[in-house]
Order: C-alpha cells, then sequence, then structure tokens
C-alpha cells in the first residue's frame, strides 16, 4: 500500500518523505523498518524514513543513549515502543504514562495535563524525553518545559522535521526553523555554514 501511496503525488516528486504511523513500524523491528524504507526509497527513487527511524537518527545526532518515555498511549503499544527503542539500542529508563483524565486518549490530552504531569515525574535534568506517538499535541507543551530546563526533548513530529532538513540540506537553526528544531540543532553541532542549496526542494509526509 505504501509504494501507492508514495507514487500518487501526481507531477509532484518529493525529494524526501516521512512515514509518519509509528505503530505498524514498532511491529517490523527497527532491522525490518529499515529495510522497508530502504526498499521505498530505491523505489522512489528519492529518501524514505519513517517517523520510528527518524527519532532513532536524531537520539543518535544529539548522543542520547538513554530515553525516557513519555507516553499517552495503552500500555500495550508503550510496551511495543519500548520494545522499538531498545532493540534499536537505546536504553529506556523510565515511562512516564501520561492520561487524559482517567484515560489514555492522546487526541484528549490537554497542554496543562501533559506539562503537569512530565513535571510531577521529576526527572532527571540531563534525561532525553521522548513523547511517542503523533497523536498528542505537544508544540506548546515543549516549549513551557523548555522553559524547565536543558532537557533533549524529542517527538514523532520534531524528529522527522529535523531528518527531513537534514537531509535536504536545510539547517536546523536557519531563521525559518521552529525554535524547538533550533534547539536541537544547538544539541546535534549542526552548523549553518556549508550546506548543499535547498531551494525548490520538497518533503512530505505520509500516515
Amino acid at each position: 500500500m505504501l509504494p501507492d501511496v508514495l507514487g500518487n503525488f501526481g507531477g509532484l516528486r518529493p525529494d524526501a518523505t516521512v512515514v509518519s504511523c509509528t505503530g505498524s513500524h514498532y511491529l517490523l523491528t527497527p532491522d525490518g523498518d529499515r529495510a522497508l524504507c530502504a526498499e521505498l526509497s530505491e523505489r522512489t527513487g528519492a529518501p524514505v524514513r519513517s517517523a520510528a527511524l527518524a527519532i532513532l537518527d536524531t537520539a543518535r545526532a544529539v548522543g542520547s543513549e538513554r530515553l525516557v518515555l513519555v507516553s499517552p498511549y495503552e500500555p500495550w503499544l508503550t510496551e511495543l515502543s519500548q520494545g522499538y527503542w531498545e532493540a534499536a539500542g537505546l536504553a529506556v529508563d523510565r515511562v512516564v504514562k501520561i492520561r487524559a483524565g482517567a484515560r489514555f486518549s492522546p487526541y484528549d490530552v490537554t497542554t496543562g495535563e501533559l506539562v503537569a504531569q512530565v513535571r510531577e515525574a521529576e526527572l532527571p535534568e540531563d534525561a532525553t524525553l521522548l513523547f511517542t506517538g503523533t497523536g498528542m499535541f505537544t508544540f506548546d507543551a515543549l516549549a513551557e518545559l523548555g522553559r524547565d530546563s536543558a532537557r533533549t526533548l524529542l517527538t514523532s513530529n520534531l524528529a522527522s522535521a529535523w531528518w527531513a532538513r537534514d537531509t535536504l540540506g536545510v539547517p536546523a537553526d536557519g531563521p525559518d526553523a521552529h525554535p524547538l528544531l533550533r534547539r536541537l540543532a544547538e544539541r546535534t553541532g549542526t552548523a549553518r555554514g556549508d550546506r548543499s542549496d535547498a531551494s525548490g526542494r520538497t518533503a512530505v509526509t505520509v500516515s
């Protein structure tokens, strides 16, 4: 199905593509995920990365070998996610379970609930926090949590944007980059200097 989707952009020829659904890629394991993305890249003639692999790329770029998983998902999916990261060689030191009221419901988690529950967890100042999945609204929460400490904050969407910009040669610390991307760029050592001309290049995200 993914090959059909990736070939269905009409006259648009993406220079890079991110597959944003993480849950199905957890089932593949990291090796299977890499194999699938390599096959899709060969078929489309341009780099294809899953959001899960983009997270791994970004975590390695910032030098993170350990994660705190911040998850609004049901326990079975959280465990599947944890298994994926550990199989990729990242240690998961702790899981912070986020609830919307009394339920696991990522789309219903408010900014206030997310910020409050992360703060209540009293996490180490040097921790790398991975907010799992693509269903929880995180931009405002991460901006607020970023003022608390110098922790590294990762999400699927943020890592996907970082990977796409890096792949296309667009500096993540450029003037048009979101502040959360610039924060990551400081940790990756991404230089603004000599990069390829990315004008007119296109990255897309598919689910």
